[in-house]
């Protein structure tokens, strides 16, 4: 029997282990001290909750793991959840987050914190089990109904799949606000060397309280109960809470951008991806530069907030850009409103599961900005 109730299976933080980018965020969410996990089984994601009901935190730490009916049913049991101020979280991919986007939008309306992540497959509706990020406008458009925006991490590796479990907890109980954790199949399914956060204890029910007043379970004797709602009936008390979830969203925007470039101090041309295809990219960019193209890379690390400062700064004194996606094309829209036309930007990308190679990209930038300079 594993003696140490902390650690599932005896790893120690440290531990350079092997595994999927799935099985990585059911790990760092049982070591990240979560409360809960609410979701229902979907490909390219399943092994979210496989993972979890092999390792039974329910047993150890207490977190509570449940399979829900289905994804409305789970959107709701983390509405219920974060409401009382726990930490909790769900997975799903592509239709299934598109199920819960009422829900989402009613946490982002009742200042709620929790986590999603969503593996992407391809589409619209059913589509395919292969990957895809075609989910970039229903993640960072905010896919429910209002003036909302979702906090959205991209991570390109198994270990950043850890990593930013505890970071989107983080940031939703900062600012009270949905965070989701926008992966893909390909980042799902891989396997790779990761280190595990070490285990934080889950929070008491005192220090809860503590920590957020504004919870069902923040009352006391001398109070009236919390109420948690996104409803207002009173048009002029509405525009009122809308203008405080802006100045809101203006601060994230200023605190929060996060990215990374590579070799864009000398670059002539400069890729922008993000996720499992700014991985591809990347090799890209080291096939280019050994054909004598200086080419740099950037990228975007929170979707939302944008780096949309970043980008135009660093694109100034470049001949051209070019966003590598796979999908149809939807974060070159935000990519062109940071450049404002300063200089061209193309698009590239691959559909209905199909990943691009990096020679196709190398070809992309050949055929799309050298060409038309």
């Amino acid at each position: 029997m594993n003696k140490d109730k902390n650690n599932v299976r005896g790893e120690a933080a440290g531990d350079v282990l092997l595994m999927k980018g799935n099985e990585a965020i059911a790990h760092a969410a049982i070591r990240c001290g979560a409360d809960g996990y609410f979701g229902y089984p979907i490909t390219p994601q399943s092994e979210v909750i496989e993972t979890l009901a092999e390792l039974k935190p329910w047993e150890t730490t207490g977190m509570v793991v449940l399979q829900a009916e289905s994804e409305v049913a789970s959107i709701n049991m983390i509405y219920g959840g974060a409401g009382a101020g726990k930490r909790v979280l769900t997975s799903s991919s592509s239709p299934g987050v598109a199920l819960m986007q009422e829900g989402i939008a009613y946490m982002a309306g009742a200042e709620l914190p929790g986590v999603f992540v969503n593996v992407q497959r391809g589409g619209p509706g059913l589509g395919t089990i292969q990957p895809s990020q075609s989910d970039y406008f229903q993640s960072t458009r905010g896919g429910g109904n209002g003036d909302y925006y979702v906090i959205v991490l991209a991570p390109n590796s198994v270990q950043e799949m850890a990593d930013f479990v505890d970071l989107a907890f983080e940031l939703a109980f900062k600012y009270r606000n949905p965070a989701m954790i926008l992966s893909d199949g390909v980042i799902g399914q891989m396997m790779e060397k990761v280190v595990l956060p070490p285990q934080k204890p889950r929070r008491t029910e005192e220090e809860i309280r503590r920590e957020c007043p504004w919870a069902t379970i923040g009352r006391t004797p001398d109070r009236d109960p919390n109420i948690i709602t996104s409803l207002e009936l009173k048009p002029e008390v509405m525009e009122q809470k809308n203008l405080h979830l802006q100045e809101k969203y203006r601060q994230i925007r200023e605190q929060e951008v996060r990215y990374e470039t590579q070799q864009t101090d000398d670059a002539d041309y400069l890729i922008v991806a993000f996720g499992s295809a700014a991985r591809i990219a990347e090799k890209a960019m080291e096939i280019a530069r050994e054909e004598g193209l200086k080419v740099g890379l950037f990228r975007p690390i929170t979707l939302w907030p944008f780096p949309e400062k970043e980008i135009a700064e660093i694109s100034k004194n470049k001949k051209g850009v070019l966003v590598v996606e796979i999908n149809a094309g939807q974060m070159v829209e935000d990519v062109r409103l940071a450049v404002n036309g300063a200089v061209p930007v193309a698009h590239f990308g691959r559909l209905g599961g199909i990943v691009p190679d990096p020679e196709e990209i190398v070809k992309a930038v050949r055929e799309k900005l050298m060409e038309k300079e």
